[in-house]
Protein backbone atom coordinates (compact mmCIF):
# COMPACT_ATOMS: atom_id res chain seq x y z
CA UNK A 1 0.00 0.00 0.00
CA UNK A 2 1.19 3.13 -0.91
CA UNK A 3 0.12 7.06 -0.49
CA UNK A 4 1.30 10.53 0.65
CA UNK A 5 -0.58 9.77 3.98
CA UNK A 6 0.77 6.79 4.72
CA UNK A 7 4.27 6.70 6.04
CA UNK A 8 6.05 5.28 3.47
CA UNK A 9 7.43 1.22 4.02
CA UNK A 10 11.09 0.66 2.64
CA UNK A 11 11.49 -2.88 3.45
CA UNK A 12 12.92 -5.42 6.32
CA UNK A 13 15.65 -7.16 8.08
CA UNK A 14 14.94 -10.64 9.86
CA UNK A 15 17.52 -10.36 12.93
CA UNK A 16 19.61 -13.25 15.24
CA UNK A 17 17.04 -14.80 17.15
CA UNK A 18 13.80 -13.83 14.63
CA UNK A 19 13.01 -11.08 15.30
CA UNK A 20 11.66 -9.37 12.37
CA UNK A 21 12.61 -5.03 11.92
CA UNK A 22 10.48 -3.23 9.56
CA UNK A 23 12.16 0.13 8.05
CA UNK A 24 9.73 2.78 7.64
CA UNK A 25 10.54 6.75 6.26
CA UNK A 26 12.45 8.77 8.70
CA UNK A 27 9.37 11.50 9.89
CA UNK A 28 11.80 14.42 11.21
CA UNK A 29 9.07 16.43 12.42
CA UNK A 30 8.26 13.52 14.67
CA UNK A 31 4.74 12.90 16.05
CA UNK A 32 1.47 15.21 15.88
CA UNK A 33 1.13 14.49 19.76
CA UNK A 34 4.76 16.41 20.43
CA UNK A 35 3.33 19.08 18.41
CA UNK A 36 0.69 19.56 20.09
CA UNK A 37 1.16 18.59 24.13
CA UNK A 38 5.02 18.13 24.74
CA UNK A 39 5.49 21.75 22.92
CA UNK A 40 7.49 23.89 25.58
CA UNK A 41 8.84 26.18 22.90
CA UNK A 42 5.67 28.26 21.13
CA UNK A 43 7.79 28.40 17.34
CA UNK A 44 7.70 24.49 17.50
CA UNK A 45 3.86 24.59 18.22
CA UNK A 46 1.53 23.80 15.49
CA UNK A 47 -0.48 26.82 14.13
CA UNK A 48 -4.32 26.44 13.00
CA UNK A 49 -3.63 26.44 9.21
CA UNK A 50 -1.15 23.44 10.03
CA UNK A 51 -3.15 21.38 12.41
CA UNK A 52 -6.43 21.90 9.73
CA UNK A 53 -4.21 20.54 7.14
CA UNK A 54 -3.28 17.47 9.55
CA UNK A 55 -6.84 16.46 10.16
CA UNK A 56 -7.45 16.99 6.16
CA UNK A 57 -3.97 14.60 5.50
CA UNK A 58 -5.37 11.72 7.91
CA UNK A 59 -8.38 12.04 6.72
CA UNK A 60 -7.40 11.10 3.65
CA UNK A 61 -4.85 8.30 4.44
CA UNK A 62 -7.49 6.62 6.36
CA UNK A 63 -10.14 7.14 2.93
CA UNK A 64 -7.50 5.18 1.01
CA UNK A 65 -7.30 2.69 3.29
CA UNK A 66 -11.10 2.07 3.94
CA UNK A 67 -11.77 2.72 -0.06
CA UNK A 68 -8.89 3.15 -1.83
CA UNK A 69 -7.99 -1.25 -2.27
CA UNK A 70 -10.42 -4.20 -2.80
CA UNK A 71 -9.76 -4.80 0.41
CA UNK A 72 -10.66 -2.89 3.25
CA UNK A 73 -8.24 -1.84 6.12
CA UNK A 74 -9.21 -0.60 9.72
CA UNK A 75 -6.18 1.02 11.55
CA UNK A 76 -8.15 0.85 14.78
CA UNK A 77 -5.49 2.60 16.62
CA UNK A 78 -5.71 6.43 15.40
CA UNK A 79 -4.57 8.84 18.02
CA UNK A 80 -2.00 11.73 17.95
CA UNK A 81 0.57 9.73 18.35
CA UNK A 82 0.41 7.82 15.39
CA UNK A 83 0.10 10.63 13.41
CA UNK A 84 3.93 11.50 12.12
CA UNK A 85 4.97 14.76 10.78
CA UNK A 86 7.74 14.99 7.51
CA UNK A 87 9.84 17.31 6.40
CA UNK A 88 7.15 19.40 4.93
CA UNK A 89 4.95 19.24 7.83
CA UNK A 90 2.49 16.84 6.03
CA UNK A 91 0.63 14.39 8.58
CA UNK A 92 1.32 10.39 7.74
CA UNK A 93 -0.17 7.69 9.93
CA UNK A 94 1.67 4.92 10.69
CA UNK A 95 1.88 2.20 12.85
CA UNK A 96 0.04 -0.52 11.49
CA UNK A 97 0.67 -3.37 14.51
CA UNK A 98 -3.28 -3.47 15.56
CA UNK A 99 -4.31 -2.79 11.91
CA UNK A 100 -6.52 -5.55 10.56
CA UNK A 101 -7.16 -6.24 6.29
CA UNK A 102 -10.53 -8.04 5.37
CA UNK A 103 -12.62 -8.15 1.93
CA UNK A 104 -15.13 -5.23 2.13
CA UNK A 105 -18.25 -7.06 2.13
CA UNK A 106 -16.85 -9.03 5.21
CA UNK A 107 -17.59 -8.27 8.99
CA UNK A 108 -14.65 -8.11 10.69
CA UNK A 109 -14.52 -9.61 13.56
CA UNK A 110 -11.93 -10.13 16.60
CA UNK A 111 -11.64 -11.83 19.90
CA UNK A 112 -10.41 -9.07 21.76
CA UNK A 113 -10.98 -5.05 22.24
CA UNK A 114 -7.96 -4.10 20.76
CA UNK A 115 -7.06 -0.30 20.72
CA UNK A 116 -6.12 2.73 22.91
CA UNK A 117 -7.87 4.04 26.13
CA UNK A 118 -9.82 7.54 25.01
CA UNK A 119 -10.45 6.34 20.96
CA UNK A 120 -12.61 3.45 21.48
CA UNK A 121 -16.02 3.61 19.71
CA UNK A 122 -18.44 2.18 22.67
CA UNK A 123 -19.75 -0.46 20.35
CA UNK A 124 -16.22 -1.93 19.93
CA UNK A 125 -15.86 -2.64 23.77
CA UNK A 126 -19.31 -4.18 24.21
CA UNK A 127 -18.90 -6.42 20.68
CA UNK A 128 -15.13 -6.34 20.11
CA UNK A 129 -16.06 -5.80 16.04
CA UNK A 130 -13.90 -3.63 14.38
CA UNK A 131 -15.40 -1.68 11.75
CA UNK A 132 -14.93 1.73 9.64
CA UNK A 133 -17.40 3.20 11.41
CA UNK A 134 -15.15 2.73 14.39
CA UNK A 135 -12.08 4.23 13.01
CA UNK A 136 -14.37 7.29 12.15
CA UNK A 137 -14.73 7.44 16.20
CA UNK A 138 -11.12 7.60 16.79
CA UNK A 139 -10.69 10.02 13.84
CA UNK A 140 -13.34 12.27 15.72
CA UNK A 141 -11.67 12.12 18.85
CA UNK A 142 -8.33 13.18 16.94
CA UNK A 143 -10.10 16.16 15.54
CA UNK A 144 -11.09 17.21 19.11
CA UNK A 145 -7.61 16.52 21.35
CA UNK A 146 -6.05 18.57 17.94
CA UNK A 147 -8.61 21.89 18.42
CA UNK A 148 -8.72 21.61 21.71
CA UNK A 149 -5.00 21.20 22.82
CA UNK A 150 -6.21 18.39 25.28
CA UNK A 151 -5.50 14.30 25.53
CA UNK A 152 -8.78 12.27 25.55
CA UNK A 153 -8.21 11.39 29.20
CA UNK A 154 -6.75 13.50 31.89
CA UNK A 155 -6.89 12.13 35.76
CA UNK A 156 -10.06 13.71 37.38
CA UNK A 157 -11.18 15.59 34.49
CA UNK A 158 -14.58 14.53 32.17
CA UNK A 159 -13.34 12.68 29.38
CA UNK A 160 -12.71 15.05 26.17
CA UNK A 161 -15.52 14.14 24.20
CA UNK A 162 -17.66 14.69 26.88
CA UNK A 163 -16.56 18.05 27.73
CA UNK A 164 -16.69 19.54 24.46
CA UNK A 165 -20.48 18.06 24.54
CA UNK A 166 -21.03 19.83 27.46
CA UNK A 167 -19.77 23.31 26.52
CA UNK A 168 -21.99 23.25 23.08
CA UNK A 169 -25.28 22.45 25.08
CA UNK A 170 -24.47 25.29 27.06
CA UNK A 171 -23.17 27.32 23.95
CA UNK A 172 -19.75 27.66 24.92
CA UNK A 173 -18.13 25.74 22.26
CA UNK A 174 -15.50 28.51 21.83
CA UNK A 175 -14.06 27.38 25.17
CA UNK A 176 -13.10 24.31 23.87
CA UNK A 177 -10.97 25.94 21.41
CA UNK A 178 -6.98 25.69 22.45
CA UNK A 179 -5.92 29.34 23.69
CA UNK A 180 -2.73 29.10 22.54
CA UNK A 181 -4.22 29.68 18.93
CA UNK A 182 -6.62 32.05 19.39
CA UNK A 183 -4.02 34.89 19.56
CA UNK A 184 -2.90 34.36 16.17
CA UNK A 185 -3.01 35.45 12.93
CA UNK A 186 -5.16 33.80 10.81
CA UNK A 187 -7.08 32.11 13.27
CA UNK A 188 -11.09 31.96 13.23
CA UNK A 189 -13.07 31.04 15.58
CA UNK A 190 -16.20 29.96 13.66
CA UNK A 191 -14.00 27.95 11.22
CA UNK A 192 -12.19 26.08 14.66
CA UNK A 193 -16.02 25.64 16.22
CA UNK A 194 -17.30 23.78 13.00
CA UNK A 195 -14.16 21.67 12.84
CA UNK A 196 -15.37 20.71 16.79
CA UNK A 197 -18.98 19.92 15.63
CA UNK A 198 -17.30 17.40 12.91
CA UNK A 199 -15.49 15.82 15.53
CA UNK A 200 -18.64 15.59 17.67
CA UNK A 201 -20.48 13.91 14.76
CA UNK A 202 -17.72 11.40 14.13
CA UNK A 203 -17.43 10.53 17.74
CA UNK A 204 -21.14 10.00 18.01
CA UNK A 205 -22.07 7.30 20.06
CA UNK A 206 -24.33 5.64 17.61
CA UNK A 207 -21.96 4.49 14.73
CA UNK A 208 -25.00 4.96 12.47
CA UNK A 209 -24.81 8.15 12.60
CA UNK A 210 -21.46 8.72 12.03
CA UNK A 211 -20.08 10.15 8.66
CA UNK A 212 -17.90 8.02 6.21
CA UNK A 213 -14.41 9.09 5.78
CA UNK A 214 -15.54 10.45 2.05
CA UNK A 215 -17.67 12.70 3.40
CA UNK A 216 -15.29 13.81 6.55
CA UNK A 217 -12.84 14.48 3.82
CA UNK A 218 -15.42 17.04 1.78
CA UNK A 219 -16.33 19.04 5.00
CA UNK A 220 -12.60 19.53 5.78
CA UNK A 221 -11.70 20.43 2.57
CA UNK A 222 -15.45 23.12 2.81
CA UNK A 223 -13.49 24.33 5.82
CA UNK A 224 -10.26 25.04 4.15
CA UNK A 225 -11.68 26.96 1.13
CA UNK A 226 -13.56 28.73 3.38
CA UNK A 227 -17.01 27.09 1.76
CA UNK A 228 -19.59 27.94 5.00
CA UNK A 229 -22.39 26.69 2.82
CA UNK A 230 -20.79 23.22 2.52
CA UNK A 231 -18.92 23.00 5.88
CA UNK A 232 -21.21 24.36 8.32
CA UNK A 233 -22.79 21.80 10.17
CA UNK A 234 -26.30 23.49 12.46
CA UNK A 235 -26.49 23.24 15.75
CA UNK A 236 -29.63 22.50 16.48
CA UNK A 237 -29.21 18.92 13.99
CA UNK A 238 -26.14 17.88 16.19
CA UNK A 239 -29.41 18.42 19.26
CA UNK A 240 -31.43 16.18 16.73
CA UNK A 241 -28.70 13.42 16.18
CA UNK A 242 -28.43 12.96 19.59
CA UNK A 243 -31.16 13.57 21.17
CA UNK A 244 -32.06 10.13 18.63
CA UNK A 245 -28.99 8.64 19.61
CA UNK A 246 -29.88 8.64 23.24
CA UNK A 247 -33.50 7.51 22.59
CA UNK A 248 -32.25 4.39 20.84
CA UNK A 249 -30.16 3.31 23.22
CA UNK A 250 -32.93 2.79 25.70
CA UNK A 251 -35.65 1.79 23.05
CA UNK A 252 -35.65 -2.07 22.00
CA UNK A 253 -36.12 -0.75 18.27
CA UNK A 254 -34.75 2.30 16.70
CA UNK A 255 -35.98 1.45 13.27
CA UNK A 256 -38.43 4.52 13.87
CA UNK A 257 -35.73 7.01 14.77
CA UNK A 258 -35.90 9.63 11.91
CA UNK A 259 -31.68 10.67 11.86
CA UNK A 260 -31.21 13.71 9.93
CA UNK A 261 -28.54 12.75 6.71
CA UNK A 262 -25.51 13.73 6.66
CA UNK A 263 -26.29 15.80 3.51
CA UNK A 264 -29.53 17.63 5.54
CA UNK A 265 -26.13 18.49 8.04
CA UNK A 266 -24.17 20.22 5.07
CA UNK A 267 -27.06 21.83 3.67
CA UNK A 268 -28.11 23.11 7.25
CA UNK A 269 -26.74 26.83 7.61
CA UNK A 270 -24.78 27.48 10.95
CA UNK A 271 -26.39 30.20 13.17
CA UNK A 272 -24.44 31.22 16.33
CA UNK A 273 -27.65 32.16 18.42
CA UNK A 274 -29.12 28.55 17.32
CA UNK A 275 -28.15 26.80 20.96
CA UNK A 276 -30.35 29.18 22.68
CA UNK A 277 -33.58 27.95 21.13
CA UNK A 278 -32.89 24.19 22.07
CA UNK A 279 -33.28 21.54 24.80
CA UNK A 280 -30.08 19.94 24.71
CA UNK A 281 -31.19 15.97 26.18
CA UNK A 282 -28.39 14.70 28.55
CA UNK A 283 -25.86 13.01 26.82
CA UNK A 284 -22.51 11.44 27.98
CA UNK A 285 -21.15 9.77 24.44
CA UNK A 286 -17.77 8.11 25.39
CA UNK A 287 -18.33 7.37 29.40
CA UNK A 288 -18.60 4.88 31.71
CA UNK A 289 -18.10 2.12 29.27
CA UNK A 290 -14.42 2.41 29.04
CA UNK A 291 -13.72 0.59 32.33
CA UNK A 292 -10.05 -0.49 31.13
CA UNK A 293 -7.13 -0.36 29.02
CA UNK A 294 -7.06 -2.94 25.89
CA UNK A 295 -4.24 -4.96 25.48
Amino acid sequence: MKHRNLVGFRGWSKRKGGKLILVYDYMVNESLDKRIFECEDDTMMLIWELRLSVLQNVACGILYLHEGWEFEVLHRDIKASNVLLDKDMNARLGDFGLARLHRQENVADTTRVIGTLGYMAPELVRMSRPSTATDVYSFGILVLEVVCGRRPIVVDQPALVDWVFSLMEKGQLSLAIDERLKNQSGFRTEEAERVLHLGLLCASSDPGIRPAMRQVVKVLEGIRNGDCNDASISMSLLGKINSAASWSRSSTSSATVNYPTFDEILQTKFYSTASQSISYPSLQPNSGSLSSEGR
